[in-house]
């Protein structure tokens, strides 16, 4: 056994002062990744700066044109929130694909992305959508978030607040899950924005974890029905393979999600 130092801070300023004190600190978001790794002995941290109940991170707001969800907003709050349903269907629909009712109701949406687990429902959507991810240092356009993967551009002791989307004019998310754990072996996030632009995020099935499937969007952009990717192939090479699926599997199963996307979109 090993000792860890559990803190529950008032507010950031006292959560990044227990995190650059810490001998090796971990912030605790939900826990869905971290505990069960912990579990296993494959981290030791000797201090967890629980983050789950400030208020910072907390709260839904959405305007005409944007939706904002704090970081430690829980995947149930997004799929049961009437705000997100009506003006962002497709990421409250997302949302409640994630995991089982125990990982909605702990996990969060900033823990997800922090994390950056390349199975993870989220970063498709965050990608497609073109979010701005507010840190308690900057803010991050999801491009330049994601770096691979369980990397993101997060400093060590920086925090993840709070996830703009904004909102497009259509949207949908389609993915194949892992029978056992729910996660996506393909997901697929696609994207009419208001502005005309076709935007394609794909999660659980690249080596280098979320990415956007360029070929879809040129596709896509004048005609957005799933015919329009009908000649179009998602090349096997860089595609992640192991005993749930071979890379071509995988390649094959980002169209199918993709054209399953597409379809509730346009419809």
């Amino acid at each position: 056994m090993y000792e860890t130092n559990y803190h529950r801070p008032k507010d950031l300023a006292e959560a990044q002062s227990l995190f650059a004190s810490a001998a090796e600190g971990r912030y605790l978001a939900g826990g869905m990744t971290l505990l069960p790794t912990m579990k296993q002995r494959l981290a030791a941290p000797s201090d967890l700066v629980d983050l789950g109940r400030l208020e910072a991170l907390k709260g839904i707001a959405v305007t005409t044109d944007t939706v904002t969800i704090g970081a430690a907003v829980t995947h149930a709050e997004v799929a049961g929130s009437s705000e997100i349903q009506a003006a962002l269907p497709a990421l409250s629909a997302l949302a409640g694909q994630i995991g089982d009712p125990h990982v909605r109701h702990r996990g969060t949406i900033g823990g997800s992305l922090a994390n950056n687990d390349p199975a993870a429902d989220y970063p498709a959507a965050v990608l497609a959508l073109g979010a701005t991810l507010r840190t308690t240092q900057r803010e991050l356009a999801a491009e330049d978030f994601f770096q691979g993967l369980f990397t993101t551009a997060l400093e060590e002791g920086e925090i993840l607040v709070s996830v703009s989307f904004p909102i497009p004019s259509r949207a949908a998310y389609a993915k194949f899950p892992n029978p056992a754990s729910r996660y996506a072996m393909a997901g697929v996030f696609v994207a009419r924005m208001q502005d005309g632009d076709v935007r394609v995020g794909v999660t659980g099935a690249g080596q280098d974890g979320v990415y956007r499937e360029a070929s879809f969007e040129a596709a896509l952009a004048g005609n957005l029905t799933p015919a329009a990717l009908d000649p179009l192939t998602v090349d096997p090479d860089g595609m992640l393979a192991d005993l749930h699926g071979s890379a071509a599997y995988r390649a094959n199963l980002v169209k199918v999600m993709a054209k399953r996307a597409v379809a509730a979109a346009s419809g």
